[in-house]
């Protein structure tokens, strides 16, 4: 398996649509979670390798979701 086959993933980010129905921007949720506009942008666009479980935890408590609500699983769909 080639290194550029082992970075695809079926794993969607649903943050855009989230942070919508809240009312509320990526940079509001970068301060209030403790994390980089950077970071959370590379999470919204698909684009992470991994998430830490307590930076999960503070963005669903921060949005009042759950992980199942910012994280689908759909595999062999183009993204």
């Amino acid at each position: 398996m080639s290194p550029a086959e082992t970075d695809t993933h079926d794993i969607t980010v649903h943050l855009d649509r989230l942070l919508a129905e809240r009312g509320m921007t990526l940079t509001e949720l970068a301060n209030r979670v403790g994390v980089t506009v950077v970071n959370l942008s590379i999470l919204k666009n698909g684009r992470a390798k991994a998430i830490r479980f307590t930076t999960l935890t503070k963005i669903c408590e921060v949005l009042g979701c759950q992980p199942g609500d910012l994280l689908g699983y759909h595999p062999g769909e183009e993204r």
